[in-house]
């Protein structure tokens, strides 16, 4: 004899709950606009003419779509650079900080480990405490990474908010999964690629997203480290761009420009700040599903 289904049960909703789901849908489609809206406005006016954007009347869609923005930006040598500069810092640098910094919270999470609490100590005081630009700038410059391209990787291989949060979870994975491994003969290294790593995906993935971002973004260290111009990074050309924009705003130059070709320096702004959120975008979905589960790691475990 078949079993019935059980049939669920409505909830009964009162006046007072319509008027309340309506209020705060409302509410959120009116954050929803306010928030996305500004960047929507952006894009528009990097697909339309900026000689014509001036003119001002462009709320939803471009009234002359053109893509010379954008070519006006990756023909120039110093923009084309700053691009290809920023893909091998982010690359580089979130392959060598995710990597290094599990390496050191799965050693500093073994509790056998000789002088771990001085090793924890140093690390603690080291996150809370800095000794200031001009110490960071003495030391970086004894070990020759001023104006060198290793200062983008070297000074961030090692995220100590991260070591933390590593640590806790390490510290979750039963040790029986390494004990059976060095019974069989397996070394630190080995155990460490091939058992831990695999199975810490939602945690590297949450680091990788969040270095990926900091180093896309990235201005200060190309600021003061770097005089070489080969060497700027697109987050430091967008501020120098906005920077000169504010100074120059008001200048003869600048209205000269505009008024023999159809591009401006407002038109090549938010087409290279277009060129620098959206591989971010792109990226994103892909670490998602890691992300999510990520974002809690360390937050139960002892």
């Amino acid at each position: 004899m078949k079993q019935k289904r059980p049939v669920p049960t409505r909830i009964h909703r009162t006046a007072e709950d319509w008027v309340v789901d309506v209020f705060v849908h409302i509410v959120a489609v009116l954050i929803f606009i306010v928030c996305f809206y500004p960047f929507y406005l952006a894009v528009v006016m990097a697909f339309n003419e900026g000689r014509d954007a001036t003119q001002g009347g462009i709320f939803f869609w471009p009234r002359k779509f053109t893509l010379e923005n954008f070519r006006r930006l990756l023909e120039d040598p110093v923009w084309a650079n700053a691009v290809i500069i920023t893909i091998l810092r982010t690359v580089i640098g979130t392959v060598t900080t995710t990597l290094f910094t599990a390496m050191v919270a799965y050693g500093l999470s073994e509790r056998t480990l000789v002088f771990r609490k001085i090793y924890m100590a140093m690390l603690i005081i080291a996150m809370y405490f800095s000794g200031g630009i001009i110490p960071y700038f003495a030391v970086l410059r004894s070990l020759h990474l001023i104006n060198n391209f290793l200062v983008y990787i070297i000074p961030g291989m090692l995220n100590l908010f991260f070591v933390l949060v590593s640590i806790s979870f390490f510290r979750g994975i039963p040790k029986e999964l390494c004990e059976s491994a060095r019974i069989d003969g397996a070394g630190e290294m080995k155990i460490f690629s091939r058992i831990i790593l695999p199975i810490s995906l939602p945690l590297l993935a949450t680091i990788a997203i969040f270095t990926a971002v900091g180093h896309w973004n990235a201005w200060f260290d190309a600021a003061f480290f770097i005089q070489n111009k080969n060497l700027y990074t697109l987050g430091y050309q967008l501020m120098s761009m906005l920077n000169q924009t504010l100074q120059n705003i008001s200048s003869q130059a600048s209205v000269e420009v505009s008024m023999f070709s159809n591009i401006t320096t407002m038109s090549v702004q938010v087409a290279a700040m277009l060129v620098a959120v959206v591989p971010i975008l792109v990226v994103y979905p892909f670490f998602q599903r890691y992300f999510i589960s990520g974002l809690t790691i360390g937050s139960v475990k002892a």
